[in-house]
């Protein structure tokens, strides 16, 4: 078992969690090189320090190394004046959006713990997401083609989004991860193509919406926290 420290960081700005991550990761990167250095001299390594950092984002779009500005429908001026900022980032992905009813989780994970599968990895994330949503009667899913969590097309509903993925790998320790929809203002989509999807019949929806009530949040994380510890073998510092 890997021993993960969590850390609700609350609500948070983008760029502070951003930050945040970087030092984390960097933390994981200079104690994997360092244990490296103390293998070669026989000596005895430190064990690695992962971290799953939880929050929610004040109003934000972010657009992914292989995004379009094109998928931004808003002006700068525009995003100023309706409160909501703006990154380019170094996640996969296209754009999407972040802000208040929304978990958004970081998994700051050294892989050469775990297994160095970037596939697998972001099956895990969805996966913890899917079984998520079981415990609440709802059946999530994939859909061949885009990373994240789908809800299939029924009652005369289409294909629906309910959580957003883009990751990224530095030396195996991973960086960014999910946008996972709750109690989310699903209206803020509008400003954008959602991930750069922007086929009939799919759209993006929230635990809320689908639920018909607003959710607590709380509950949805402690069902992720043990999702993430089954998936992934962990215990919790």
């Amino acid at each position: 078992m890997q021993e993960v420290v969590f850390q609700d960081l609350g609500k948070i700005s983008y760029k502070d969690a951003w930050d945040y991550q970087e030092e984390r990761l960097k933390e994981l990167v200079d104690r994997k090189l360092a244990n490296r250095q103390r293998r070669k001299a026989g000596q005895e390594e430190v064990p690695q320090q992962h971290y799953l950092l939880f929050c929610e984002h004040f109003p934000v779009y972010t657009l992914g190394k292989s995004g379009s500005m094109d998928h931004l429908l808003l002006g700068e001026e525009d995003l100023a004046v309706q409160g909501f900022e703006f990154f380019k980032i170094n996640r996969g992905g296209d754009i999407t959006y972040h802000g208040p009813g929304q978990i958004v989780g970081y998994p700051i994970f050294d892989l050469d713990c775990f297994f160095t599968d970037v596939h697998r990895y972001v099956r895990y994330l969805e996966e913890a997401v899917i079984r998520t949503l079981a415990s609440y009667g709802l059946e999530g899913g994939r859909e061949d083609g885009y990373t994240g969590v789908w809800l299939e097309a029924n009652d005369g509903l289409p294909k629906r989004k309910i959580c957003a993925i883009g990751v990224h790998l530095r030396r195996w320790v991973t960086l960014h991860g999910f946008a996972f929809n709750v109690n989310t203002d699903l209206t803020h989509f509008g400003h954008i193509v959602p991930c750069g999807i922007d086929e009939a019949g799919r759209d993006v929806t929230s635990l809320q919406r689908e639920l018909g009530r607003k959710v607590d949040t709380a509950e949805v994380k402690a069902q992720l926290k043990a999702q993430f510890s089954e998936l992934f073998g962990i215990d919790y510092a």
